[in-house]
């Protein structure tokens, strides 16, 4: 997976489509990511002791890694890899070509 924590990424489908966020976990062994303020939930908490109150939260839950795309100076692209000539590997921009 070419995305990383902290990736900007634009939804390109499902119910959040056009909408963007930051990446804040990736679960590489599902192939999902969760973006922050993307496919958010509401989860109803139990009070667990007496000083502790029930709750509705709200939660960012993971969406498909191949619904999201990487945002570079404003605009979607797709993401790859170059080595360096000193063999470091670099994730570039395939629009720009730039390194991301």
């Amino acid at each position: 997976m070419k995305l990383r924590k902290g990736d900007t990424v634009k939804v390109i489908a499902g119910k959040d489509i056009n909408r963007e966020g930051e990446v804040l976990e990736i679960l590489p062994d599902e192939n999902k990511v969760v973006v922050q303020g993307v496919n958010v939930v509401k989860r109803h908490t139990k009070a667990r002791s007496a000083t502790q109150k029930a709750d509705i939260i709200e939660k960012a839950m993971p969406i498909d890694a191949s619904n999201v795309m990487f945002v570079h100076k404003g605009k979607p692209t797709r993401l790859g890899y170059k080595v360096k000539s000193d063999g470091t590997k670099v994730r570039v921009a395939k629009k720009t070509g730039d390194e991301v």
